[in-house]
């Protein structure tokens, strides 16, 4: 069966969970660890993500983070390229250090924040990396200690969490360590850790009382939330497909894409894939690329080819392009 479509969108909250190919460790000594963190501290925000929880386990990664300027999966993919890239190139190793796909799960935020946030800190703990929770307050490379205020990570966006347990931080950050320490009872959470039908609805039991009472309930295994949830998500998604699908059967594709970014911006066709750091130039080639990208459903990978730039390089500038289009009020269809 064919893997479905990622899904995400401006604000969406992501649960992301990386694992090393065939269980392997992707971290083998601190300074590995640290390298990780300052790649996700650039990007973090440069692409104006939220990140709300982290834990670096030596075989997997969890993520917390909410969409900013650029679809999670672009910020995951210079994130794993550029540090698989280092990892390989500092132990002479060569192949995957990542399984082949990071799973991403697009999660309602109202119920799940607070518990994801528990769950995802407390990983360290379940994993046996440290002793007990005063042992997890210290530890660095989880994000629990930059809430309890033992380590720095100024990417981290503390104040949000903070903000769900207490306008005050010092109380904020006694009721957040009381909420966490509560949540080691529980034990693994496979509800915590993929969407689907079943997780959604809360088990079996609930969904066969569901059903009994003649309720119809919606799932996906690549979001967690209610069935009102799912359905808003899941047509949101089909309705950006459908989106792209018109623009193509319209006849738009890079070419048309490249003339009506020189309509916009009264240029010459030619000037807005010359190869120049011209301030117009650069303009017109940052909203072609949000354009191709984000609009018509193109590859970084191909609008780098066509353009002569790297994948990164693309991925910057479909950053610029949003807020090009956003600020000028630019639109691709007249």
């Amino acid at each position: 069966m064919p893997r479905k479509a990622r899904i995400d969108a401006p604000g969406a909250l992501h649960h992301v969970i990386v694992r090393g190919i065939e269980r392997g460790k992707i971290f083998r000594s601190d300074y590995d660890r640290k390298n990780f963190l300052n790649r996700l501290g650039k990007l973090i925000p440069e692409t104006q993500t939220d990140c709300f929880a982290w834990a670096l386990i030596p075989n997997h990664v969890h993520l917390l983070l909410r969409t900013g300027l650029v679809p999670i999966s672009v910020l995951m993919r210079r994130l794993l390229t550029g540090y698989a890239v280092w990892f390989n190139k500092k132990y002479r190793r060569h192949g995957q250090l990542f399984q082949n796909r990071y799973k991403s799960i697009l999660c309602q935020e109202d119920p799940y924040l607070k518990e994801l946030v528990r769950y995802i800190h407390l990983n360290p703990l379940r994993a046996g990396l440290v002793e007990d929770m005063k042992k997890l307050d210290k530890h660095p490379w989880c994000g629990h200690s930059v809430l309890m205020n033992k380590t720095k990570q100024a990417w981290q966006n503390v104040d949000y969490v903070y903000g769900l347990f207490s306008e005050k931080k010092r109380m904020a950050r006694t009721r957040y360590r009381v909420y966490v320490e509560k949540g080691i009872v529980d034990g693994k959470r496979p509800d915590l850790t993929g969407g689907g039908l079943l997780r959604s609805t809360g088990g079996w039991t609930v969904l066969k009382g569901l059903r009994k009472v003649g309720i119809r309930v919606k799932g996906d295994e690549r979001i967690l939330g209610d069935s009102d949830f799912v359905e808003n998500v899941l047509k949101s998604a089909e309705e950006e497909l459908e989106q792209k699908y018109d623009l193509k059967a319209r006849g738009y594709d890079f070419y048309r894409v490249t003339q009506r970014v020189a309509e916009v911006m009264e240029i010459e066709t030619e000037q807005v894939t010359a190869f120049g750091k011209s301030p117009q130039t650069v303009k017109a080639r940052s909203l072609l690329c949000f354009w191709a990208h984000r609009k018509l459903g193109m590859t970084t990978i191909e609008i780098g080819r066509r353009l002569n730039i790297s994948q990164s390089a693309v991925s910057r500038s479909s950053m610029r392009g949003q807020q090009i289009e956003r600020e000028n009020r630019f639109e691709l269809i007249d």
